[in-house]
């Protein structure tokens, strides 16, 4: 799979009808998320603020998984030199940092009602915020140095290195004393959450994922017409 989309020519025609199709399939699954999600019944404990799980849970689950699609793109790039893949680490950091973002502010917005405050040091907040921190440094590092080449492969290392944060925000509450809850949904017994909560949930993640999708193929077409427009206008200049 990887040596047929590595060919740009293979990459840009399978993109060209794979990137619409995400996004329809996208936006009819975040239509039935949200339908779903509001007429889930209001929580025990929680009240109506139980509906911003919907959001915050897929958001906080493709911000760890973005991060390891730039860290896989990374490796893959520095090891087989290989511009694509380059390119597609470029292309999905700003979506993940976005994700992130949103990660964050919706865990405020729900921690406020549930523990008395917008936001706490423990260790998952913590680990999310260094998590994007990894995201900005990224960009900001391929910003800052104007060969091309040598910024995708001082980026890539950063992004490496930063892998090593993605089991610290998986198994933080684990590991730690911490506010955040345990894992609820992929536990050895089962999910604890109801299935009336867990229906939305799964949508909205399929939903979020697909959005990804679409955009990230999106940005990577993009990221190959900008490199092949340059080359044209450097030959043209010689």
């Amino acid at each position: 799979m990887f040596a047929f989309l590595a060919n740009p020519q293979r990459f840009m025609a399978t993109s060209r009808w794979l990137a619409p199709v995400l996004g329809v399939l996208a936006a009819v699954l975040l239509i039935i998320g949200l339908w779903l999600s509001f007429a889930a019944p209001d929580d025990y404990q929680q009240g109506a603020t139980v509906r911003i799980m919907f959001v915050h849970v897929p958001a906080a689950f493709m911000a760890s998984f973005v991060y390891a699609c730039i860290g896989a793109a990374s490796l893959v790039g520095l090891i087989f030199r290989h511009p694509l893949a380059f390119a597609a680490g470029r292309a999905a950091a700003p979506l993940g940092a976005a994700f992130t973002a949103l990660a964050l502010a919706t865990g405020s917005l729900w921690g406020k009602p549930m523990w008395g405050t917008w936001w706490a040091w423990d260790a998952r907040m913590t680990s999310v915020l260094v998590l994007l921190l990894l995201y900005l440094g990224y960009m900001a590092l391929q910003a800052a140095i104007e060969d091309e080449n040598k910024a995708a492969q001082a980026s890539a290392i950063l992004a490496i290195v930063g892998l090593v944060n993605l089991p610290i925000v998986k198994f933080s509450v684990d590991w730690w004393n911490t506010l955040h809850q345990g894992e609820s949904i992929f536990r050895k017994g089962g999910p604890t959450l109801a299935a009336v909560y867990l229906e939305p949930l799964g949508v909205m993640s399929v939903a979020y994922a697909a959005l990804f999708g679409c955009l990230w193929l999106i940005r990577i077409r993009t990221e190959v017409w900008r490199r092949q427009a340059q080359s044209t206008a450097l030959r043209a200049a010689v």
